[in-house]
């Protein structure tokens, strides 16, 4: 794994791979099958600290670089790309907290999430994936608050949540410009979560509907001020791009790792099948797309840790890397030959876990829009 991370970091990365080997590998596979939420293995995620790893030191986390936990949520990916989703998308629901809020806001969804919560952002709608601005959710202003009516949907950790960053237009006449965004608890009444995702890969997380019908919010769950709401979540995506860079990355070595394994074993006209070239090409093009999309996400991350401008990286890393292992996950299926079509061995669940990647947080195609819009207007 080619980052250059703290010692701490290191340390964090050994005892997250026994936890992964003995938690979520095996059993992984039968949750793959049933689509079930897998409570016993977030609870012990929980109690070993693995869903704050992305809580500032300030408000009681571990105060590592992004990424170091890049290290630590592509060990994750590589156990199940699912698993590395969930607590990934539970740090992209509170990064619009981290970017807008005031340090109450921050503390409260800080503690809940060091208390053992989820966190869940609320942007895509029906009638508004890759077009955000022409969602339909609305906040009227009600005394010293905001009523929320709207239908969020394909929201990750949707029904485990114990808190959601939601968008909705304070002024419908401005379009994106009128779209603000809210910190919403999990028990503010009116708030309820409805049709859950029967998902192709990714299934030990979770992915629903969250329906809103007149939830009332104080004036201070208000994140950042109103028509703010565009722009801040277009910050967040742009970081939460080179996240879903890092999981795919944990996903392509992991198609490769058992390529590699399996071809080792097999044999063909007298010798193992990595012996012929055709195969060993095969595994240096895996190889050189897995370290090319590690780095781009490596670098879009030091950027962030920098303070500076990202969005161009994020999207050229999350793009790549998804791109990548979707191609080393189909290529590795190929060289199981029928078995690879086979739910006895894990490449055809990777295959599978892979598609989403080039899909949500912004599809691969918005992602070259983001990649030439910011490249060309460097000239």
């Amino acid at each position: 794994m080619a980052y250059f991370i703290s010692d701490e970091a290191k340390d964090l990365l050994g005892d997250l791979k026994k936890f992964c080997d003995a938690e979520v590998v095996e059993q992984a596979k039968e949750y793959d099958k049933s689509g079930e939420w897998p409570k016993d293995i977030y609870d012990k995620a929980i109690e070993q600290g693995y869903t704050t790893l992305e809580v500032p030191e300030e408000f009681g986390g571990p105060g590592l670089s992004r990424v170091d936990v890049a290290a630590l949520i592509e060990q994750m990916a590589w156990a199940d790309s699912g698993f590395a989703t969930t607590i990934s998308a539970s740090g992209l629901g509170t990064k619009p907290v981290l970017i807008a809020g005031n340090e109450a806001q921050k503390k409260h969804v800080c503690d809940l999430l060091l208390e053992g919560g989820f966190g869940a952002f609320c942007l895509t709608e029906p009638g508004a994936g890759s077009d955000p601005g022409a969602g339909t959710t609305t906040a009227v202003k009600d005394g010293d608050g905001y009523v929320l009516n709207g239908r969020k949907c394909f929201i990750t950790n949707g029904a485990v949540a114990s808190f959601y960053c939601v968008t909705a237009l304070t002024d419908k006449e401005k379009g994106a410009k009128g779209m603000s965004i809210f910190l919403v608890d999990r028990d503010t009444p009116g708030l309820s979560v409805g049709h859950e995702e029967d998902k192709m890969g990714i299934r030990l997380s979770n992915t629903t509907d969250v329906v809103l019908e007149d939830v009332h919010v104080p004036a201070e769950n208000l994140l950042g001020g109103e028509g703010q709401g565009f722009k801040i979540s277009m910050q967040t995506l742009d970081q939460a791009r080179a996240w879903m860079g890092v999981v795919s990355t944990g996903l392509a070595q992991r198609a490769m790792d058992e390529a590699i394994a399996y071809t080792k074993e097999r044999k063909q006209f007298g010798r193992p099948v990595l012996k012929f070239q055709a195969m060993q090409f095969k595994i240096a093009d895996m190889a050189m797309k897995i370290e090319a999309g590690r780095q781009l996400c490596a670098y879009a991350l030091n950027l962030m840790d920098q303070g500076k401008a990202h969005s161009r990286e994020a999207a050229m890393a999350k793009c790549f890397a998804s791109d990548a292992a979707m191609w080393c996950t189909t290529e590795a299926v190929q060289m199981l030959g029928g078995y690879g079509y086979s739910r006895e061995y894990p490449v055809e669940k990777l295959m599978r876990d892979a598609k989403i990647f080039q899909i949500f947080e912004g599809t691969n195609e918005v992602q070259r829009i983001v990649t030439a819009n910011n490249t060309i207007g460097r000239f």
